[in-house]
């Protein structure tokens, strides 16, 4: 096994620039975080269908029990309010998280799926701020950095089928040549 780093880390922002070799070894760390987080959230999407827990997802109950504190505790309470948009929502959040989950796990679409995961977490750390500056570390949180970080990472590249989706050849090159822009959602 190599021990020298054949890529670099560099980044500059506000005036300040970061740089840094990463260890053989990360590429292996970044497709283990893809894979433990793709777990987690894909079975955290699984959990909330009624024929693997037994009861059905309904988020009401949280969503109508937000913290005053909470920024988003007006918003959460309209939404709880509204049966229309609360059956909506117990279809979106656990078919999302199973979606991003397999996104992560196969390594496809792994900046979309990032993206998503982080914009969740957000929204769960937000429902659940209470005011307190401890809620920085709040684990909700954390996940939304590492998510963003997968994608960052462009996780889906190292052991993942971004790698080959990227490579598919539409009119003789390749679809991320085709397309550029379609690095924002593969990765």
């Amino acid at each position: 096994m190599s021990t020298k780093a054949t890529n670099k880390f560099e980044s500059s922002l506000a005036g300040i620039t970061l740089e840094g070799e990463p260890h053989s070894l990360s590429a292996w760390f970044v497709v283990t975080l893809r894979l433990v987080m793709g777990g987690m959230i894909l079975f955290a999407g699984l959990d909330k269908f009624a024929f693997v827990s037994g009861e059905a997802f309904n988020a009401s109950g949280y969503l109508a029990n937000v913290d005053p504190a909470s920024p988003v505790s007006g918003l959460f309470g309209a939404m709880a309010a509204s049966p229309a948009l609360m059956e909506l929502i117990n279809i979106i959040v656990p078919v999302t998280q199973v979606l991003i989950g397999v996104a992560l796990i196969f390594g496809g679409f792994v900046r979309l799926a990032a993206l998503g995961g982080a914009l969740q977490m957000s929204m769960f750390y937000l429902g659940g701020w209470e005011g307190d500056i401890l809620a920085a570390f709040d684990s909700t949180l954390i996940y939304a950095i590492v998510f963003l970080a997968i994608g960052a990472f462009a996780a889906g590249r190292i052991l993942g089928a971004d790698k080959y989706i990227e490579q598919v050849e539409i009119g003789g090159e390749p679809l991320i040549e085709k397309y550029p822009r379609a690095r924002y959602f593969l990765g």
